[in-house]
């Protein structure tokens, strides 16, 4: 099977150097076998969204030489797609409507993703006189493992440390998880390489592309970068954006710290098709999450 792979930002900030990192390895993972690299803007969530973040994103990657194949694909402009794979759910049985807020979960245990584990309140049918405020899947069965390519074997019992998840939300969105599990097969993914800390995420998808019949693509997560604190970097966390007029120290230090470092004398220009020639995912470090560059 042809490679194809993907870079799915959310549009509310301009890249930073954990997703340059990200970006980054996806890139150089599918043009080092010479396969395509599509380019996707999350933005299911609208309050979330910063007004010309879409676009900044799109004029960084392109000045840092990170182009990528065909159209760009919006999930605001794919509902009516997502809302077809969950009527595909409903009918199969998989899910059922959910009348509970977050505040009556909020004593439940802790997931394995800091979300509150649900108890199964509606799984036999909505309390008398409740109406539905979102939808979930049904979970159950066997242990959903896989391997991935930097983080190695993986495994995770979703009905016990995730529990009945969301796939439509109470303000009426779809769901994080479905939307990309349709991308990904509408759009012919076979290799996703993202930052780790969305290795949690995958067994749940996993469980959906089976619940569509759908392929299930290969996966690796990269370390995610963290400030001296220790947290993820990001618009919260006061992560700076990428300055594309120093793009060429910017690969290099998002080669460096994917375990990729070039020779310190390369020029900039050469960065990129050096990276593209010696591109090791084996190389890349090991771990969830790692400090980024005091630089950055």
């Amino acid at each position: 099977m042809d490679y194809v792979g993907r870079f799915a930002p959310s549009p509310t900030g301009p890249l930073h150097f954990g997703s340059l990192v990200a970006a980054l390895a996806s890139w150089l993972d599918a043009r080092a076998v010479g396969g395509r690299w599509i380019l996707r803007m999350e933005d299911l969530d609208k309050p979330r969204e910063q007004p010309g973040a879409a676009d900044a994103i799109l004029r960084q990657l392109d000045a840092l030489g990170l182009t990528w194949d065909g159209p760009v694909l919006y999930q605001s402009r794919r509902e009516t797609r997502y809302r077809e794979a969950l009527d595909r759910l409903v009918q199969a049985g998989l899910c059922y409507p959910c009348a509970c807020s977050r505040r009556e979960i909020a004593d439940s245990a802790l997931g394995i993703d800091g979300a509150h584990i649900y108890p199964g309140t509606c799984r036999a049918g909505l309390p008398p006189g409740r109406p539905a405020r979102a939808v979930r899947v049904r979970t159950a069965g066997e242990p959903i493992r896989f391997v991935d390519r930097v983080q190695g074997d993986c495994v995770q019992d979703v009905e016990r440390e995730v529990g009945d998840f969301v796939v439509m939300r109470a303000d009426g969105l779809l769901a994080y998880q479905l939307a990309v599990v349709v991308d990904d097969f509408d759009q012919g993914v076979t290799d996703v390489v993202r930052g780790a800390d969305l290795v949690d995420s995958t067994a749940r998808q996993i469980l959906l592309q089976r619940a569509l019949g759908y392929p299930m693509p290969r996966y690796a997560h990269v370390p995610v970068a963290v400030n001296a604190a220790g947290e993820k970097l990001s618009k919260q966390t006061g992560a700076g954006a990428i300055d594309t007029a120093q793009a060429g120290p910017a690969l290099a230090r998002a080669l460096v710290f994917l375990g990729q470092p070039p020779p310190f004398d390369l020029p900039p220009g050469e960065l990129l098709p050096w990276a593209r020639a010696h591109w090791e995912i084996r190389q890349v470090p090991r771990t969830r999450l790692r400090a980024a560059p005091a630089e950055c």
